[in-house]
């Protein structure tokens, strides 16, 4: 900003010392080293449009595509109908900008109303607002919208995914509130270490179905220890997944968050993804960002109207209780033509083949020699033990297979969906047949 705000060195000292910096270089201390630029960035001399799209193409065949791909955490590789590529191309939605002026942005508003309609009817809950940046901000921002002057203690269960649990935990950083984890039993979260936690300053427990190892948790009893302890209750769901099980609001979810992701959108090399959010209809003026709501115009026309922006920017900053800015909008109407083409029973049959063709991957990994953790109920992702785990995922990755990821020590998580075949599952439990002999 130095170019914009002119401003004198005794005062960018002054700055660096209320902030508790020695030098400019403390500002990017929490950066990890390795990826920080000491000396600025080596720019190549400029070049002409076909040199520059030549180097571009060159690049580009470094990167390795896995056309048998066996990881999710988090991201997904789902098959993705034609149509929705189709729609959301239209020039009329890539160039469509956030809908400040509500009267000429009737086809934006209308596609959001029905994204919120579509997430509703998935998660149960009584409103949506317009999506937020990806499952990880949705978390934090349902976190922060349960806390209040006597309730400012987060807890969550250590069966989220690592990342979402740092995006929590910074954005509670900021906004002073406490949190603390809880840890697992067996792979689910442990119920007596949950209740003892729970106390009168607790705001909400947030909670992942099913969980980050693809174990599904005890969620009624969880929504109900919660609520005995007069604390919210915030789910965050696999959006697939409410295909087969009971929705968010049948197990008692104040909020229902995740990542929109597995909803049409690619795997991208991580983005750009998107945060669904739902409530009750007690929580919706604490939503986050915007929803959008059906009206009539002074014609009596069927017309959108942007109900509620509860942000620091449309209401007076002290009543606001967030500064998330612009919604997924063209994420989100992805995920509302996916949910469109697919229907309930798409939905279901993508859910059934997912989950289907997960236990039967785990039963041949393990006649191959891939013991499970555990031995709970699963969706489509589950946890094995995996001796020479480097050896093993350096083989498949010869053979075109992106393996399970690793976690902890010897563990891989490894992942299903309908777009993998029993002949790809065969020829994946004997590479790992060949490697452990």
């Amino acid at each position: 900003m130095g170019s914009f705000v002119p401003n004198t060195p005794s005062q960018q000292e002054e700055m660096l010392q209320k902030l508790g910096c020695a030098s400019w270089k403390d500002l990017y201390r929490d950066v990890p080293r390795e990826v920080l630029l000491e000396d600025g960035p080596e720019l190549p001399p400029g070049m002409g449009e076909q040199q520059a799209l030549a180097r571009m193409e060159e690049l580009a065949e470094k990167n390795k595509v896995f056309p048998h791909i066996f990881r999710g955490a988090g991201a997904y590789a789902h098959y993705i109908p034609a149509i929705v590529g189709r729609v959301v191309k239209k020039e009329s939605f890539l160039t469509a900008y956030t809908p400040y002026q509500a009267e000429i942005s009737q086809g934006v508003l209308q596609a959001i109303f029905e994204y919120q309609t579509m997430i509703c009817e998935l998660t149960g809950m009584e409103v949506s607002n317009a999506s937020v940046y990806d499952g990880a901000t949705a978390a934090a921002e349902a976190a922060a919208m349960c806390a209040d002057r006597r309730r400012s203690r987060v807890l969550l269960s250590e069966g989220l995914p690592p990342q979402v649990i740092e995006t929590v935990r910074t954005y509670c950083f900021g906004s002073g509130l406490p949190v603390e984890t809880v840890p697992l039993a067996e792979g689910v979260t442990d119920n007596e270490a949950l209740q003892k936690a729970l106390g009168p300053d607790v705001a909400c427990f947030v909670m992942a179905q099913p969980n980050y190892y693809g174990q599904i948790e005890p969620a009624e009893e969880l929504g109900r220890l919660t609520h005995e302890a007069g604390a919210k209750y915030v789910m965050s769901c696999n959006p697939i997944s409410l295909g087969l099980m009971p929705t968010p609001a049948q197990c008692g979810a104040d909020v229902a968050v995740g990542e929109g992701q597995p909803l049409g959108m690619p795997l991208s090399w991580g983005g750009p993804y998107l945060g669904y959010m739902a409530a009750t209809g007690a929580m919706m003026r604490k939503l986050p960002g915007r929803i959008v709501g059906e009206t009539k115009d002074s014609k009596g026309e069927r017309a959108f109207v942007l109900t509620l922006q509860a942000r620091e920017q449309h209401i007076r900053r002290e009543k606001a209780g967030s500064n998330i800015c612009s919604n997924e909008a063209l994420c989100a109407l992805t995920a509302s033509v996916y949910l469109a083409a697919q229907g309930p029973e798409g939905l279901r049959q993508t859910a059934l083949q997912c989950c289907s063709k997960a236990h039967y991957l785990q039963k041949v990994l393990e006649e191959a020699g891939l013991q499970p953790v555990y031995e709970g109920e699963f969706f489509h992702e589950f946890l094995t033990r995996a001796p020479r785990r480097q050896a093993l995922l350096k083989r498949l990755e010869e053979e075109g297979y992106l393996g399970g990821l690793p976690v902890g020590e010897d563990m891989l998580l490894w992942c299903a969906t309908e777009k993998n075949t029993k002949a790809e599952m065969d020829r994946l439990a004997q590479l790992v047949k060949e490697v452990l002999a």
